[in-house]
């Protein structure tokens, strides 16, 4: 198996990192493993250090839906992402290839199918369970929802997710420790991106290609 690798577990769940921090011990020797509870903790991890692997639960504190997998896509285009999901729906699972994400692992999934899964990914193979349709469509307007989505730069992703918190201008300003004028400038081409005219309408548009939240934790939790 590789050796000397950095991966970082990001799940807001302890038990859940426990779980993924063995499964990963028995398929990467001498790993540096880092764990991180909200997506601010993630982005710490990721200053200036070399990392192999992310590991990406779809909720949690930061995250919503696809918004840290677009996130981490658009920031680190060069790390390799895995969702590590209680949500098994095939159309999230296929939508999460489709955003870029070299591989999707349910929660669910036994831990020597998942050391596997990591060593192929680690690799530079995909992986995803074995009876999901690749080939699938989408219909029309979440494929294009998706692809315009996926033309957000970085911070266009965080800004998205903070509209999609409610946060006005200021408080987002505040919280990225940027001018208000900045935040506007976001929003503005944020929305020619999305192709809608308001911030309530490009926070539906996001909305449609997202998971549950509910589900995503209550699954995790139990």
């Amino acid at each position: 198996m590789s050796q000397g690798n950095r991966i970082i577990i990001a799940d807001d769940h302890p038990l859940v990192r426990g779980a993924l921090k063995q499964a990963l011990a028995g398929a990467v020797d001498g790993a540096d493993i880092v764990e991180c509870g909200t997506l601010q903790d993630v982005t710490a991890a990721l200053a200036g250090q070399s990392t192999d692997l992310i590991l990406l639960d779809l909720t949690m504190p930061g995250v919503r839906g696809f918004s840290g997998l677009l996130y981490m896509r658009a920031q680190h285009p060069e790390i390799p992402v895995v969702v590590v999901s209680a949500n098994e729906e095939h159309d999230t699972i296929r939508r999460s290839i489709k955003l870029g994400a070299s591989g999707f692992i349910p929660k669910t999934t036994p831990v020597e199918t998942m050391r596997q899964a990591i060593g192929l990914i680690l690799q530079g193979e995909t992986w995803i369970p074995a009876d999901v349709n690749m080939n699938a469509k989408d219909d029309s307007s979440t494929a294009d929802i998706m692809q315009r989505l996926a033309s957000l730069t970085p911070q266009q992703v965080r800004v998205l997710m903070m509209l999609s918190e409610g946060l006005l201008n200021k408080q987002i300003a505040y919280e990225l420790s940027v001018s208000e004028a900045t935040i506007k400038a976001h929003v503005s081409a944020i929305l020619q991106k999305l192709g809608v005219d308001s911030r309530t309408q490009a926070v539906i548009a996001a909305s449609k290609i997202e998971t549950a939240p509910r589900t995503e934790e209550g699954a995790a939790g139990a």
